[in-house]
């Protein structure tokens, strides 16, 4: 982290003649289990992980806004105002946060900014959420305004979905505002209760395997998965007589009873979900009591459900999978995020990730046309400012 933080400094350094008030870093994250069911009102278990976005800033006497990019060497300036708008740039995510304060009725001053981070973009480990939590507290901070992790979560969600323009779930704010060292956090997405819970001892690893793949999920896409969802509770709620709020409320029962309200697709997608949802409580429960081959099992049928039911995965992501489970050590492994390319992540041993990266090297790198990253991570504090 700390090569992030000088980059970021030294970038403020250079553009605005003067060190920064304040610097303030938000961790990237990682989901272990749980996946596409956070807008079906499920649980997810991510971990805040040691890849970060820095923001350092300093106030400013009147209401411009001037932010300099380190890794674009880019600009972006605007009027703090109520007027503010997208422009499908990245400086919408400053914005955004600036905006959604300022619909909460918090006064915002001008200020200079650098940012910079390490969280690799387009792999689907939140480098967004990690700007907007950034931004975010460093704006409170600079404006003597003070806000729980939860709410400042809910902001940047807020943000990205009513001015960036992306319809994403809480997890990815919610973990990179209130991660711990050491511990994922099982969140329920229905009512934002947390548990934090450890993860394993010292030997065992977060490793994560980017597949060099961009993610291909469009918003077209990921539109129809939820669509899907939406569907099958409609569909169900009919078919049954009850009314279901969402797939968090339908049993497999219900849904084996009544498959034949849905399509074969519709069903995939539902039965992804609800098995998904009882996995992750099943993984979280048997990590608690430090059973984890039966946590690295639940990943290996997640990854299944997500490749055949709701058919997010991919070629390079199956082959990354296939590749690391044969590793000795290693405890489980499965997609994660969206989909249709970005990484997997798996559970090791930490004598475990040297072969592993070798068996990445060997068996995908040699064999594709694209070059996998391996990133061997911890699970770290949520976002905070830097003294």
């Amino acid at each position: 982290m700390a090569d992030i933080v000088q980059r970021c400094v030294v970038g403020f350094r250079e553009r605005f003649g003067a060190d920064p008030k304040l610097v303030v870093r938000a961790p990237g994250r990682v989901n272990l289990i749980g996946e596409h069911t956070d807008y079906n009102e499920g649980y997810v278990f991510p971990a805040a992980i040691d890849r970060y976005v820095v923001f350092a800033a300093s106030p400013r006497s009147d209401n411009q806004a001037v932010i300099r990019a380190v890794s674009f060497d880019q600009d972006a300036e605007f009027t703090i105002n109520r007027g503010l708008s997208s422009e499908g740039h990245w400086s919408d995510y400053v914005k955004g946060m600036v905006n959604e304060f300022q619909e909460m009725n918090l006064r915002m001053a001008g200020f200079d900014a650098t940012i910079a981070g390490d969280v690799p973009v387009g792999a689907g480990l939140s480098s967004s959420a990690a700007v907007e939590m950034a931004v975010g507290r460093g704006l409170l901070e600079l404006n003597d305004i003070s806000m729980p992790g939860p709410k400042l979560a809910l902001a940047g969600q807020a943000a990205e979905n009513s001015f960036v323009g992306v319809n994403c779930g809480i997890m990815d704010q919610f973990v990179s505002a209130n991660g711990r060292e050491g511990h994922a956090l099982f969140l329920d997405c229905r009512d934002l209760s947390f548990d934090l819970v450890p993860v394993g001892d010292e030997d065992l690893r977060i490793v994560i395997c980017n597949s060099g793949v961009k993610r291909g999920l469009t918003d077209s896409v990921y539109n129809e998965r939820r669509s899907a969802c939406e569907h099958g509770v409609r569909q169900l709620s009919l078919a049954t007589g009850e009314s279901f709020r969402s797939l968090r409320d339908v049993t497999i029962e219900h849904l084996q009873d009544y498959s034949g309200a849905l399509t074969e697709e519709i069903y995939g997608r539902c039965r992804h979900v609800i098995t998904e949802i009882g996995r992750t409580e099943q993984a979280v429960d048997a990590l608690k009591e430090g059973d984890v081959e039966t946590f690295g099992g639940l990943m290996g049928e997640s990854h299944v459900s997500l490749r055949d039911d709701y058919e997010v995965s991919g070629p390079e992501l199956d082959r990354l999978v296939e590749i690391v489970q044969r590793v000795d050590g290693v405890v489980g492994a499965r997609m994660t995020g969206a989909g249709f390319g970005g990484c997997i992540v798996c559970l090791a041993h930490d004598a475990a990730v040297s072969a592993l990266s070798s068996a990445v090297e060997s068996g995908y790198n040699a064999n594709s046309e694209y070059t996998a990253e391996v990133y061997a991570c911890r699970p770290v504090n949520g976002v905070g400012r830097i003294e």
